[in-house]
């Protein structure tokens, strides 16, 4: 495995390679979410290329950039294991110029509810940056969790309508023993808040439940698994199709329930794709 934090070193090595090429982009703290994308890269791909970049651009000011979990030679150590060919390092100043003033800003109805709405601006930091990563590593495929739904949808938004010539892979959110999402953030939870986490995951089969029951009325399930959720404080449970808008009922193949708390002082994400 190489090491490169140089962007111009990453393109130029990108250019001796034939063949097909995945990627993972990353913010560090590898867990084995990460390490499914990894490997689905490696089976699909004869080559891939994984990214450890905590993106400033996305942080908004009363955020946690500065105390967002690093851990490079752990981080390095697993990706060496895992078989990856390239690991790109770069550094801010790397990735932005002073005067970075060609702009990608997300889209103004999908990119400002729920998450856009909780963090102005989040989904411009995430679209430049993932933009950028894309044009230097040129993959085939790049692979993305869909713990972080609306930002894979953003994504693959930004792909279908600048025409990017890069597939955009979903991969299934991964979880832990006890069912809570797999987040670098929840290195954050105490044991007694991690039991408090896994609220979050009971909503979602709660509602599930309903589901598989015939409810489905989008207010009546909304109601069902908030009761599970009492005690945690719950930003929003949203139950929205494929562009973010709002259904008043499940349309199966078409629905997602989204699911944002706080557990502590950590922010916590959970979805249902149905």
């Amino acid at each position: 495995m190489q090491i490169v934090t140089s962007p111009s070193e990453l393109q130029a090595l990108r250019r001796e390679w034939k063949g097909t090429v995945g990627f993972v982009p990353t913010m560090g703290a590898l867990h084995k979410g990460h390490l499914t994308l990894i490997q689905k890269s490696k089976a699909q791909n004869e080559k891939s290329i994984v990214s450890i970049f905590v993106n400033p651009t996305q942080f908004g000011e009363n955020e946690d950039f500065a105390h967002y979990p690093r851990k490079p030679e752990a981080d390095a150590n697993i990706c060496q294991k895992a078989g990856v060919d390239i690991l790109f390092m770069p550094k801010a100043e790397d990735i932005y110029f002073e005067e970075d003033e060609v702009l990608l800003k997300a889209p103004q109805k999908s990119g400002f509810v729920l998450e856009g709405a909780a963090r102005p601006g989040h989904f411009d930091g995430v679209l430049r940056v993932v933009l950028k990563l894309l044009h230097l590593t040129s993959p085939t495929r790049a692979y993305f969790g869909q713990k972080d739904t609306q930002q894979l949808l953003l994504i693959q938004k930004m792909a279908r309508e600048l025409f990017l010539p890069y597939e955009i892979v979903p991969c299934p959110t991964e979880r832990d023993s006890d069912g809570l999402a797999l987040s670098s953030r929840n290195a954050y939870l105490s044991e007694a808040e991690k039991k408090e986490a896994l609220k979050i995951s009971a909503s979602l089969k709660e509602a599930t439940k309903h589901i598989m029951t015939g409810e489905l009325q989008s207010s009546q399930i909304k109601e069902r698994a908030l009761k599970v959720l009492e005690g945690v404080e719950v930003e929003y449970f949203e139950i929205v199709d494929r562009n973010l808008m709002p259904l008043e009922r499940i349309i199966k193949g078409e629905t997602i329930i989204l699911v944002t708390a706080r557990v502590g002082k950590v922010r916590l994400l959970d979805n249902l794709w149905i």
